[in-house]
């Protein structure tokens, strides 16, 4: 026989995740105002920023559409395994598709980091491993968290150096 607590049992406090946004097919932009809605949509979690979308062209395939990307901060009492799932559900939502690697996506999301967090399973990395390496992962996220500090890599500031020879355009700022 279970017996209830004699007080109620607090709810894990909110962490601040972000995630990459990005989209080629369809119609990009409002794929991502439709993410950027969606997100706040999630149990226990709440949408506190949101970057500004630019365009990039696609990194490591030839012969596909520019991407628009951005990056949403959140609020999330999720734990990262849940929140990840529930990711993939609205890319599902959106129609994505996962026919080969790289493919052209009506959406993509990405969890780049979960608060101070390293994880390492074999369905989920935190932070995102190429994430350093991405102009269109950086730029916005820099603009959203200009201090922000990557466990593992380092200020954000000092990482965007190496990514300044990618082709990125800026199209609104964020809403």
């Amino acid at each position: 026989m279970s017996v209830a607590p004699s007080h109620p049992v607090p709810a894990k406090a909110p962490v601040r995740a972000h995630v990459a946004l990005g989209a080629n097919l369809g119609d990009p932009v409002a794929a991502l105002e439709t993410a950027f809605a969606a997100l706040g949509t999630l149990p226990d979690t709440r949408l506190v920023a949101r970057s500004s979308v630019y365009r990039t062209a696609p990194v490591g395939v030839a012969g596909q559409p520019d991407y628009f990307n951005a990056v949403a901060a959140i609020d999330t009492a999720l734990p990262a395994s849940v929140l990840l799932d529930a990711l993939l559900e609205l890319e599902r939502r959106q129609g994505r598709t996962r026919e080969y690697h790289l493919a052209p996506r009506t959406l993509d999301l990405d969890l780049l980091l979960y608060g101070d967090e390293c994880i390492d399973e074999p369905d989920l990395v935190v932070p995102h491993p190429r994430m350093h390496l991405r102009a269109f992962t950086l730029v916005p996220l820099a603009e959203i968290a200009p201090d922000l500090v990557i466990p593992g890599r380092g200020p954000i500031a000092d990482l965007l150096p190496a990514v300044a020879d990618q082709a990125i355009e800026r199209l609104a700022p964020a809403a």
